[in-house]
């Protein structure tokens, strides 16, 4: 496993068992604790993005995805997660921290943000806007947010 702290790759920088960890921790949150079945393997969205994965004493600790801008849509933060024994710490918001840096500093323009409505005050504290109404998504709530343009910065966040 890689040492601890954050490492940023592509699908194709993963090896196997960095790949399976990311994937075992998506399907623990996502579809076991949250009793929600779906597909979270997309077919497209993991090939093309950037993997963002926090590692702690030698366990995937948090993780999550960015996809670059493409056609007209611009760069999205997806599959923000953080393994259960780690949350209550702030884990989360340095991974949202790290992800906003990377989006800023690769790409211009605002980013899109799906997120469980729940956790609305959390993204709203980060600086996203709502725009959309609140949706159900895989019988879950969600909602729509865009973090407006700005300047890049760097990622100032301890890890």
């Amino acid at each position: 496993m890689p040492p601890d702290g954050l490492q940023i790759s592509t699908f194709d920088q993963l090896d196997a068992r960095t790949l399976y960890a990311w994937l075992a921790l998506r399907n623990q949150v996502f579809v076991v604790e949250q009793q929600c079945v779906y597909a979270d393997l997309d077919g497209a969205a993991d090939f093309a993005a950037r993997h963002l994965l926090y590692w702690r004493n030698g366990e995937l600790a948090a993780g999550a995805r960015i996809i670059p801008p493409d056609e007209g849509r611009p760069a999205a933060i997806g599959r923000v997660v953080v393994a259960a024994k780690h949350r209550g710490g702030g884990l989360a918001r340095i991974l949202m921290q790290a992800a906003i840096a990377e989006c800023r500093n690769r790409w211009p323009g605002p980013v899109y943000v799906q997120a469980q409505r729940y956790l609305l005050g959390f993204y709203l504290s980060l600086g996203c806007e709502v725009h959309s109404e609140v949706y159900l998504e895989d019988g879950i709530e969600h909602v729509d947010l865009y973090l407006p343009e700005t300047e890049a910065k760097p990622f100032s966040g301890s890890l």
